[in-house]
């Protein structure tokens, strides 16, 4: 059943909203922008994801000795079947929704995955990438800046920058926003411009 979304500015939307993009990309910010605008809820997937991972067998005592044996990349490997199922839950339970998904959701190293990925998504028409700048170079530097206010841990900006690189994030996108030079409202406007 199609989902059709009577917004306060009298845009209907027939799908929901969908951001991805890589850590620090503006994808929370962005969202919650859109959501304020076009008066419909945000969900974002970090904050439901564990509930839904556990469905599947997700265990917090194999996360972690996964973590003291391989590190964070190990907890990153372990993630990923969760993650495509995370997905696929959230979008049944949350349709009504402005989503903005982890950097790790929409990033799928795993062929399989990534094609189960594809299925859940293929329906969904407003699935927008944000990333700073076509130069994907340019992508890395200024979201590493963006990033180190929040963590020195350079494991995470390698992590980024693999996200960046990945070809998974324009596979699932049907969309690609670039938003250097442009605020947060810009962004959101332009996301809005798109799908109305």
């Amino acid at each position: 059943m199609t989902n059709i979304f009577y917004t306060k500015g009298g845009i209907v939307l027939k799908k929901p909203v969908i951001l991805i993009g890589p850590i620090c990309s503006g994808k929370t910010t962005v969202g919650e922008i859109i959501s304020n605008k076009l008066d419909i809820p945000q969900c974002s997937i970090d904050d439901v994801r564990f509930d839904y991972y556990k469905e599947i067998g997700f265990s917090k005592e194999q996360q972690e000795r996964i973590r003291k044996k391989d590190g964070f990349q190990g907890v990153y490997t372990y993630w990923k079947p969760f993650e495509v199922h995370a997905v696929k839950r959230v979008l049944e339970d949350y349709h009504n929704y402005i989503h903005d998904f982890g950097a790790g959701h929409s990033v799928y190293e795993d062929e399989s995955l990534l094609q189960k990925a594809q299925v859940v998504l293929e329906k969904y028409e407003n699935i927008f990438l944000l990333l700073p700048s076509s130069d994907i170079n340019q992508s890395v530097n200024t979201l590493a800046e963006r990033l180190s206010k929040f963590t020195d841990d350079q494991s995470v900006f390698k992590l980024n920058e693999h996200f960046i690189k990945h070809k998974s994030n324009r596979i699932l996108s049907k969309h690609v926003i670039y938003t250097n030079g442009k605020s947060a409202e810009e962004v959101a406007q332009q996301i809005i411009d798109n799908i109305n």
